[in-house]
């Protein structure tokens, strides 16, 4: 990451309030879930299952995204952040837009209040569009990763619009459908056209970076791009207007989309030069691990396979899991501790560089924590899944525990990491000081 310097990165009170609020957030997701055991013995379209839902996308996934997107563009774009007012202005957005539609989603309350949260969510999402954007283009060369990244943002933004359209026809039935109907493009968009585009585009970087890898070719990049976004236009002009069956082959593009990006990380890495994997690249590919289980359930969630209704209901609860608290959460735990210890110590010692004794930015955070971290998160995971598949609240409420337990450390450690301060720092000595 050296050309991470201070001269491209943004400020880090542009950068850090988001890292906070999403640790803040996955505690009060941890919290949340404990006091929701009884919503996972029904329907998805719950409102304890929604507010888990939304507190998972926005105001952990995606507000850290947004952080370390504004930190990490300039160095997968070479090139300095557009603007870090617009980046705070939107965290603003985003923060208040969360809170405020968790709130309306656990009371269900459905009036002006859901509809205030929405719109502000929207226009955070357009502040964010229009700084990655602006971003790319000055960049000094466009590449693959600026496709995935600039289409994931643009894919975020119809989220939130067909979000928005689906709260106001709460009020104001106007849609032809269901409101469900709705909800699974609202859904599928935001997993596939934001996250996993998303993680693709960032992930195809900073992966081969980490391990001292190099790609020698991006073709198979060219192509997960191309069938990601293909399976998904092909599944939104289905749902809205044909009704076929053919859905599953469209979940097939995207998962041959996925499986491309897969292989081009295992080709990559043949050629790393650093063979030791921290606990943060593990996590990382515990993630990548978990990614089979959401490939393997979206053939069934999306055939109307006939299963028994409660069964049916449990595989679509284990879907949604395994992808936001599953596979993106994963992720974010590890990469976390890649991405977040290198900007506190660039924005505290990169001066100090040459002239003064640092510590390195692996020195800033307790390992330990992070340890206990992924195991708890693992055993949390596993417990969860176990529960909804069983109907079991007790081994549910076990799995809530260990998530619950996985944020406390996960935010210690985070907040370890923000509340550094630059310690007394030796100089170096050259020569024979007695000279």
């Amino acid at each position: 990451m050296s050309t991470a310097t201070t001269s491209n990165s943004p400020g880090k009170w542009v950068v850090l309030p988001h890292y906070a609020f999403a640790a803040l957030a996955f505690v009060a997701l941890s919290i949340l879930l404990l006091f929701s055991t009884d919503a996972f013995g029904g329907h998805y379209f719950h409102p304890k299952l929604l507010t888990l839902t939304h507190v998972a996308v926005l105001g952990w996934a995606t507000m850290l995204i947004f952080g370390a997107l504004y930190q990490l563009l300039p160095v997968v774009l070479e090139c300095k952040l557009y603007s870090e007012k617009l980046a705070t202005i939107a965290f603003g957005f985003l923060g208040a837009g969360t809170i405020l539609l968790a709130w309306c989603f656990w009371h269900f309350e459905l009036g002006w209040p859901m509809h205030v949260a929405a719109c502000s969510l929207v226009i955070s999402f357009i502040l964010f569009n229009i700084n990655v954007i602006q971003t790319a283009r000055l960049a000094p060369k466009w590449t693959i990763e600026s496709d995935f990244i600039v289409t994931s943002a643009i894919w975020l933004l119809v989220t939130g619009i067909v979000g928005l359209i689906m709260v106001l026809n709460f009020t104001i039935a106007f849609l032809p459908v269901e409101h469900t109907h709705y909800l699974k493009l609202h859904a599928h968009i935001g997993m596939a056209g934001w996250f996993l585009l998303l993680i693709i585009g960032v992930g195809s970087k900073l992966i081969p970076m980490f391990l001292l890898a190099h790609a020698e070719s991006t073709k198979k990049l060219n192509w997960s791009y191309n069938l990601i976004n293909a399976g998904l236009v092909f599944f939104i002009f289905d749902h809205l207007f044909f009704h076929t069956a053919l859905v599953p082959v469209y979940a097939g593009l995207v998962v041959a989309g996925i499986v491309l990006f897969m292989l081009f990380i295992y080709e990559t890495s043949k050629t790393r030069q650093r063979h030791d994997v921290d606990l943060g690249m593990k996590q990382t590919f515990v993630a990548l691990a978990l990614l089979v289980v959401p490939i393997v359930l979206v053939f069934i969630v999306s055939s109307k396979v006939a299963l028994p209704q409660q069964l049916l209901s449990a595989v679509y609860l284990v879907y949604g899991i395994s992808v936001f608290l599953g596979f993106i959460s994963a992720i974010i735990l590890g990469q976390t501790f890649k991405t977040l210890p290198f900007i506190v110590w660039m924005h505290a010692y990169e001066d100090h560089v040459g002239k003064f004794k640092t510590p390195l930015p692996k020195d800033l955070y307790n390992h330990t924590l992070q340890r206990l971290q992924n195991y708890s998160y693992l055993v949390g995971y596993v417990l969860l899944v176990t529960g909804v598949l069983l109907h079991n609240q007790q081994i549910i409420l076990a799995g809530a525990i260990g998530f619950t337990i996985t944020s406390l450390l996960y935010t210690a450690n985070v907040f370890q990491l923000l509340m550094h301060k630059v310690q007394e720092l030796k100089p170096f000595s050259y020569g024979n000081a007695s000279v």
